[in-house]
């Protein structure tokens, strides 16, 4: 409990007062720890740290092996910090998938993970999760590695997170069950929840572990096999925790990881006819063309979680102070590249000024730099594509004639990293107003009325999240049910508790994830009718 409650304080932004603000909480005056100078060049132009982590595996994991792609083509996955090459690592393509689709399946059909009692799945996932705590800091370590999130954020909050995940669907697994029905006439009427099957996944690089939890936690615990995708920018992490699941005991065949490119191996998973179930997280775009070649192949039933253009609402009795930190953390939280970012945020035409300059303020105090360099808020984008396109991004937000109060540029002189960028006066046709950024890029909008943000807010295709802030329950109560959106958070953000489902409205996915909510994404239901002789009772 006490694990859970800090993570809790980590990950989420409370209504609470400035002096219980947390780890992204970074008040006060112009440095942080170690002396650290706030929105400058200096931790930018630094050595980068040497990483406290080697990297032992970046082949693809087939029925419990590491072995090389077919072909025998690798492709480097770079550090953002700089843009040199960490690791060559395997390339799987359409042969590779055909593999492990092949051992899943046998592994499905023949072996022991389906057939064994829930109960000694749950062990298998417990003394998982045991190994993924022992392991914290090398995970966490290539997981910033990798992708560029601060380390702090990676050890605290993530893999925390991810174990939490698995205990929770361990606790899961011998609770999963069909009912009894009762029946018009003489009949004896059972349900099972029956596995899916082979469910092939495919996950993103915003969040690489987390959402490799989110996928393969339910599928396991519901007694499927898996073929699962890592990102090209981040195959590291997923490859090491899946190491770890076999030390727990998972047979093998059950878990396999194929890293490699959308078109290929993304575009084999999803059009295959051996695999049962497809789940995606990416962008809205490509979760279309997922859907297509699902329902091509053999109409395996698809569960998506795309992008988004959240809302954040500031209220006119808001407490500018308080609002200004958790709208900050809401947009800038994971270098901006989260998609339930609140990416809008809109503030109320009595408290619009006072709150663009805090804004302001408090952009400029954000620290950015190497992200394993202790009290850092920001590392790199992703890579060179993302930097670039948020770069884009920003032109244009001035093009069109929205304010730039700050940022706007490259930070520092190598690697992947952007200015906190804040933007005023923007209008709901400009692009950074409509279209997913995923950067740190603030676009402050005013309103006037309740009636009008909620039209606002809720005229995109999107309908990931929304964050309401306001002291008014009535106020609140208005919004959570008129915003078209899977998340309302209320005087927080980023509440991604293991119980709690999370998906989108509209363009922005179809199911939910984590939660009770997602086993039914890997379950079949079986209606299962008896004829009764003469029942003594019906």
């Amino acid at each position: 409990m006490a694990s859970s409650m800090r993570i809790s304080r980590l990950l989420s932004r409370s209504f609470l007062p400035a002096s219980t603000n947390s780890l992204f909480s970074r008040g006060g005056g112009g440095a942080l720890g170690g002396g650290l100078s706030k929105f400058s060049t200096a931790a930018a132009t630094e050595e980068p740290i040497k990483p406290p982590v080697r990297v032992e595996h970046t082949q693809l994991l087939i029925d419990g092996k590491f072995v090389d792609a077919t072909s025998g083509k690798t492709f480097p996955t770079l550090d953002p910090r700089t843009g040199d090459v960490i690791a060559l690592v395997a390339e799987g393509d359409h042969e590779d998938v055909d593999q492990a689709v092949s051992v899943a399946r046998k592994a499905f059909d023949h072996g022991p993970w389906p057939k064994m009692t829930a109960y000694e799945r749950q062990r298998i996932l417990l003394r998982a999760a045991d190994l993924l705590e022992k392991h914290n800091d090398e995970l966490a370590a290539l997981e910033t590695w990798d992708n560029g999130k601060p380390y702090e954020q990676s050890a605290q909050i993530e893999v925390p997170i991810v174990v939490r995940l698995f205990r929770y669907y361990a606790g899961w697994a011998d609770k999963i069950h069909g009912l009894t029905v009762p029946a018009d006439g003489p009949h004896h009427v059972q349900t099972l929840h029956e596995p899916i099957g082979v469910a092939g996944q495919i996950i993103p690089w915003n969040f690489p572990l987390l959402m490799f939890a989110w996928k393969v936690c339910p599928a396991l615990a519901c007694g499927n096999t898996v073929v699962i995708k890592t990102a090209e920018q981040t195959p590291l992490s997923a490859l090491y925790a899946s190491k770890l699941l076999h030390e727990a005991g998972l047979p093998p065949g059950v878990l396999n990881v194929i890293s490699g490119f959308g078109p290929t191996a993304g575009a084999a998973i999803a059009s295959h006819m051996n695999i049962d179930k497809l789940a995606f997280t990416g962008s809205t775009d490509t979760g279309k063309v997922v859907l297509e070649l699902a329902a091509k192949s053999n109409l395996k039933p698809v569960t998506l979680e795309l992008g988004g253009k959240s809302p954040f609402i500031v209220c006119e009795d808001a407490d500018v102070d308080e609002a200004v930190e958790l709208a900050h953390f809401a947009l800038f939280f994971n270098q901006g590249q989260c998609c339930c970012a609140g990416s809008r945020t809109f503030v109320h035409e009595r408290v619009y000024d006072e709150f663009i300059e805090k804004a302001r303020a408090r952009a400029l105090k954000r620290a950015v730099g190497d992200p394993f360099k202790g009290g850092i808020e920001q590392g790199p984008q992703i890579d060179s594509e993302q930097f670039q396109k948020i770069l884009k991004y920003i032109r244009s937000g001035v093009e069109s004639g929205a304010t730039l109060e700050t940022g706007g540029d490259r930070f520092g002189n190598s690697g992947f990293y952007v200015q906190p960028t804040v933007f005023s006066n923007v209008k709901d046709d400009m692009l950074i107003a409509k279209e997913t950024i995923f950067g740190p890029v603030q676009s402050i909008l005013k309103f006037k009325e309740l009636d009008e943000v909620i039209h606002r807010a809720n005229n995109t295709h999107y309908g990931l999240a929304a964050g309401v802030f306001t002291k008014n329950i009535n106020t609140a109560n208005t919004l959570t049910r008129a915003l078209k959106v899977g998340t309302v958070w209320v005087n927080c953000f980023d509440v991604f508790d293991a119980a709690i489902p999370f998906g989108g409205y509209k363009m922005s996915g179809h199911g939910r994830e984590k939660g009770e909510y997602s086993l039914k994404n890997y379950l079949q239901v079986k209606a299962v009718v008896t004829s009764l002789k003469n029942p003594a009772w019906l």
